[in-house]
């Protein structure tokens, strides 16, 4: 394991995985989603659809079933359904809360939640809104309001950020603008009462030291990017991108989460986990490198922390 920050024991799980196209096998007239259909690109089927469902459970095993899941990559209630009440996953009794969003390719964020130990009280998105193109979109960010037992009421943001696709200069100021729409909603929290206790967890699709981290979330704020403490002790990362490690996932937290902080993690079991035959060491085992079939988990790793709980 590469490791993560360790300071006590007997905590609650709050973890966050993309899990990478995580697709039904139905066609969404409204949604560019035909590469995974049984006679797409892909050749996506129901066989493979289950298997991931499995691949998903065995994750959310290793990880001791956290009480909260932000998941990223998750094509539609449906697919969240059969996870939760028909793949190995049903035993952990979770549910579930979903919003769709205007991603073209119908990929959303979604949050899977114990319901003995996390109690929903509202749920909304958050839409950015781009200068100079009205009517561009992105993909919405979640937020839940729930009460966390053992802690207290906790907001938490799950987000996936814009892609670099295009370039990372020239799609930088989209995701800028959606970290800055989540800062406005955190500070606002923030303002009326600094204890207020916030979650954001996501793929930002940027590394900590970038703009959408580093200013519009990072500068003069009181949130702390758990990453940044797991890099400091040595950790590479979540994705790999030819020979490159990097955090592109990320968990952010007010300054009352962070007082209950026990462990952050970036969780690499072997079995996520393949030798990288072409840039050496290792990568994450993904479902698909390209167009081609590889069967496995992700081409992101979950990471998680712990929080205390009163006893």
């Amino acid at each position: 394991m590469q490791g993560g920050l360790y300071l006590s024991a007997q905590p609650l799980r709050l973890a966050f995985y993309n899990v990478e196209n995580f697709f039904d096998c139905e066609d969404d007239s409204l949604t560019a989603d035909e590469e995974f259909l049984p006679g797409g690109l892909r050749g996506w089927t129901p066989t493979r659809f289950w298997q991931k469902a499995g691949h998903i459970s065995r994750v959310m095993a290793y990880l001791k079933f956290p009480v909260l899941v932000g998941l990223a990559e998750v094509e539609n209630e449906a697919c969240l359904s059969r996870l939760t009440r028909a793949s190995p996953l049903k035993q952990a009794g979770y549910t579930f809360i979903h919003r769709e969003s205007p991603d073209p390719r119908g990929i959303d964020v979604a949050l899977l939640y114990n319901p003995y130990l996390f109690q929903p009280l509202h749920d909304t998105v958050l839409v950015a809104r781009f200068d100079g193109q009205p009517t561009k979109r992105s993909r919405d960010v979640l937020v839940v309001k729930g009460y966390l037992y053992g802690v207290d009421t906790l907001h938490v943001l799950v987000c996936h950020l814009p892609s670099r696709l295009g370039g990372e200069k020239a799609t930088s100021p989209l995701r800028r603008q959606v970290a800055r729409t989540m800062r406005v909603y955190v500070d606002s929290l923030l303002t009326i009462n600094p204890q207020t206790m916030v979650l954001i967890m996501g793929d930002f699709n940027d590394e900590a030291d970038s703009p959408s981290l580093a200013v519009e979330l990072g500068r003069e704020s009181s949130l702390l990017n758990l990453t940044l403490l797991m890099r400091d002790q040595g950790i590479k990362g979540t994705h790999k991108h030819q020979s490159d490690w990097a955090f592109l996932d990320h968990i952010l937290v007010s300054p009352a989460l962070l007082e209950r902080l026990d462990t952050v993690v970036v969780a690499d079991p072997p079995f996520l986990l393949q030798t990288d035959k072409t840039w050496l060491g290792i990568k994450p085992f993904r479902t698909y490198h390209g167009m081609v079939w590889q069967g496995g988990y992700s081409d992101h790793l979950p990471l998680y922390l712990d929080v205390k709980s009163t006893p």
